[in-house]
């Protein structure tokens, strides 16, 4: 039996879900119209209310990306001194000695094959991890957890891990180079050093692609997989023209996010397997300016050198969205 007051809103075209949910609205100080589309019409009774709930969002960003952003602009005109007691205006000096140096651009060239190394193999190889996982019917769970897990491995920590496999005693890969004849020196050959960063970073990032394209392969329905069969012999070519377009707008969102963490993710990895090392060592343009602001106490030329990463970062995601994007379709 149903009440006088919980049949009301269903005689006038609603339910009492309805009901209840227009009491939550003006509890917020918000008007509903309407029954099913209530949500979404939702008029506040102060225009200053929705910036309200905004706010603590808002001061978050501005504290920890704006505002040290507008420093970071500001001390690279300037020649700081390494223990705070004054600065001198230098004007674009600091721009220059960072644009002219060869030890910069070397890291720069670096960190652009690293950045592309580390996000092809990271995406391909969670993309292949995922349409294995995909087929599978027995033990799925176990094996997509198995892949899963290594996620959940903090940067430093998978560094640390990376650093015994490659350890020039107990090392596992050291070990398997050397019956092919190579002798991997990670801390003191320029080549093996940097092949192990890209290996621990590929290996780092692989679980969270291989989440999303097995999220992105399960959204696809099955009557487009069995057209798909049904049209295209080949399970490459079926792979190709049909499975791979409908993940275009995923892979879009992995290629942004890769990028990102290659570029500046890989701080912890990086710095557990050059830290305290020889001095021919690989690093990004990231690790540069840690340890010229925070090791060299340069910190007018590390700020400099955070504003113009800034600006490639910049440059790059207008790249992405103005040219990629046009190639992906939501639809």
């Amino acid at each position: 039996m149903t009440s006088g007051t919980e049949r009301l809103p269903a005689l006038r075209g609603g339910t009492a879900t309805d009901g209840r949910r227009s009491s939550a609205l003006r509890l917020f100080g918000g008007k509903a119209k309407g029954g099913d589309d209530a949500a979404k019409r939702v008029q506040f009774s102060s225009p200053y209310l929705p910036y309200l709930f905004l706010a603590p969002q808002l001061a978050i960003i501005f504290v920890f990306f704006y505002w040290p952003s507008i420093q970071a602009i500001q001390s690279s005109f300037y020649l700081e001194d390494p223990f705070g007691f004054g600065s001198t205006f230098v004007g674009m000096t600091n721009y220059i000695d960072v644009l002219k140096s060869g030890e910069y651009l070397g890291i720069a060239r670096f960190t652009a094959i690293f950045t592309a190394l580390v996000t092809f193999f990271a995406l391909s190889i969670g993309l292949l991890l995922a349409v294995k996982a995909d087929g599978v019917i027995r033990g799925n769970a176990t094996y997509k957890t198995l892949l899963i897990w290594v996620y959940a491995i903090a940067p430093p920590v998978a560094g640390l891990i990376g650093m015994m496999f490659f350890d020039q005693h107990i090392g596992p890969i050291v070990e398997l180079a050397r019956w092919f004849g190579w002798d991997i020196k990670v801390g003191l050959n320029y080549s093996d050093t940097a092949f192990a960063m890209i290996v621990v970073s590929v290996w780092k990032q692989i679980p969270y692609n291989f989440i999303f394209f097995l999220s992105g392969l399960q959204g696809i329905p099955v009557a487009v997989r069995e057209a798909a069969a049904m049209d295209c012999r080949s399970g490459f070519r079926r792979f190709w023209t049909v499975i791979l377009p409908l993940l275009a707008p995923t892979a879009f969102f992995l290629l942004i996010i890769n990028v990102t963490y290659a570029l500046f993710d890989t701080f912890g990895v990086i710095d557990v397997m050059v830290k305290d090392k020889a001095a021919n060592n690989p690093i990004t343009l990231v690790y540069k300016v840690y340890m010229d602001g925070f090791r060299g106490n340069d910190l007018g030329g590390s700020s400099a050198q955070s504003v113009i990463l800034m600006l490639i970062v910049f440059v790059l995601t207008i790249f992405q969205f103005r040219f990629i994007e046009r190639r992906v379709h939501y639809n």
